[in-house]
């Protein structure tokens, strides 16, 4: 629609902001967590005794009957870093583009205002300097020798600075409370006569996320 009278392009209401806000809804904030526990999920499938090790900390640390709160995760240190793994090792969003505000020099380059930058978190998520085994799905990455959840600085799946995710606390708490439920409701597993070793990691669809390749899935209800 168009603006009223009164507000021009000076407002904050036109449609490029209108179409932006509703792209942020729908794809930040509903595509990443969706991808992402379908990761969790390939993962939970293609590492049954990881599953397992979560399961357990599930079962001793919420209430039979009740469902996972977000604070439940202080309890749940082998849980936390599972999820944090999973962010790490995917590499969601690797390719979120930002735009300089002002001139900026940088490691000899010369960045003009209002040009194109494309930071690459890959590197800093898969850095062989930070991580012990970068390129494994490892939740040790994220617990000391005593099983304590440890948070890292190379940890950066949400970009970093001023224009990190907005949505990054919410994003936490939507992937915990989700995926604690997923796997105290059921046992993933690949479906018969596919073992874990078939299941591929390696080539993600490139979409506005890395998504996992389509792979059945057996969801087994947990008594």
């Amino acid at each position: 629609a168009e603006p009223p009278s009164d507000q021009g392009r000076d407002s904050l209401f036109h449609d490029d902001n209108l179409i932006a806000s509703i792209l942020d809804l729908v794809m930040a904030g509903t595509e990443t967590i969706a991808t992402t526990l379908q990761w969790a999920i390939l993962l939970m499938m293609k590492y049954p005794e990881i599953q397992k090790k979560v399961q357990e900390e599930i079962g001793r640390t919420v209430k039979s009957g009740s469902w996972a709160t977000y604070e439940d995760r202080k309890n749940m240190p082998f849980t936390n870093a599972v999820l944090h793994e999973v962010q790490r090792f995917i590499t969601l969003l690797p390719h979120v583009p930002r735009c300089t505000a002002v001139d900026t020099h940088f490691r000899g380059y010369f960045l003009p205002k209002g040009i194109i930058v494309i930071p690459s978190l890959t590197s800093v998520l898969l850095d062989k300097t930070q991580w012990e085994t970068p390129h494994q799905f490892n939740p040790n990455h994220f617990l000391d020798a005593e099983g304590n959840f440890v948070k890292r600085e190379a940890f950066l799946p949400f970009s970093t600075g001023r224009r990190n995710c907005i949505g990054e606390s919410l994003a936490k708490m939507e992937l915990f409370v989700f995926f604690v439920g997923l796997l105290q409701t059921f046992t993933f597993q690949p479906q018969p006569g596919v073992s874990e070793s078939d299941l591929d990691l390696t080539v993600p669809q490139t979409t506005f996320t890395l998504r996992p390749q389509p792979q059945a899935t057996c969801a087994v209800l947990r008594e």
